[in-house]
């Protein structure tokens, strides 16, 4: 069976200019049939400081209201999103890139909870597969930004982790798929001063022990979650990896990275 690679690429790549480049010039000479989902950086926050919108944020999830819904919109959606294809095409890969409420890719609802009001910030309802495996049967390489809809008319900020595993998990029920995890880091370090530290495979009971341990903390627990998501429901493992080893991953079945795998 075909492998499809599913790869989020993280804010802070995102934010260097020339670790883009690289990252893209490697994704571009993946052979396997691939997509991007990228996430925001810190573009959209400084161009909402810039506008006097003071960005407001509740344990590290941004609260999304009309007048950043469309800052972030035009920051993810366009900006980013077009240079990221832009680059691409350079790199003579026909990329074609989306949001959530393109061909109805990725449905979301509002947000809710108890006590907490946090605007156009979606959670995921549903995910157009069937559209993105046509796409890629016809060359194209969709490059999705964190950005859904609810049918009802509105955008929808949606956490671009969160986006990828949902993916991943339905391309999962007819595809094989490696699904990718890559940023700044070598993998998952035991320790956070140590870049050799790097943990290279983890089941979900051992992530569990390691959160126990607050080994696992802070921005990992959010990336755990949806890493334990995705494995639960059909993906069969996940790699956490730097930018710059991918493509020697998938090309070359090199072993860079920490995987995670359920058992």
């Amino acid at each position: 069976m075909e492998t499809i690679i599913v790869i989020k690429i993280g804010g802070n790549i995102i934010d260097d200019k020339n670790a883009l480049a690289e990252f893209l010039s490697d994704f571009a000479a993946i052979k396997a049939p691939k997509m991007l989902i990228h996430g925001g950086g810190k573009l959209a926050t400084q161009l909402s400081k810039e506008l006097n919108i003071e960005p407001q944020l509740i344990d590290g999830r941004r609260i999304t209201d009309e007048k950043t819904i469309d800052i972030v919109t035009m920051v993810y959606a366009g900006l980013i999103n077009k240079k990221i294809v832009a680059q691409l095409q350079a790199n003579d890969t026909n990329a074609i890139g989306l949001t959530g409420a393109d061909a109805n890719i990725i449905e979301a609802h509002k947000r809710i909870h108890p006590s907490i009001d946090f605007g156009f910030v979606g959670d995921i309802d549903c995910v157009n597969a069937d559209f993105l495996l046509e796409l890629i049967s016809k060359n194209k390489t969709p490059i999705i930004a964190p950005i859904t809809h609810d049918k009802k008319g509105n955008l929808l900020n949606t956490n671009a982790d969160t986006m990828a595993a949902a993916i991943a998990v339905e391309l999962s029920k007819v595809k094989k798929v490696s699904f990718f995890y890559c940023f700044e880091k070598d993998g998952l370090l035991k320790d956070v001063n140590n870049n050799e530290s790097i943990i290279s495979h983890l089941t979900i009971a051992e992530i569990e022990q390691l959160k126990e341990k607050q080994i696992i903390n802070a921005g990992m627990l959010p990336k755990t979650a949806n890493i334990i998501h995705a494995l639960e429901n059909g993906v069969e493992k996940v790699i956490l990896c730097h930018a710059k080893n991918v493509r020697s991953i998938v090309n070359e079945n090199a072993k860079f990275g920490t995987t995670f795998t359920k058992n």
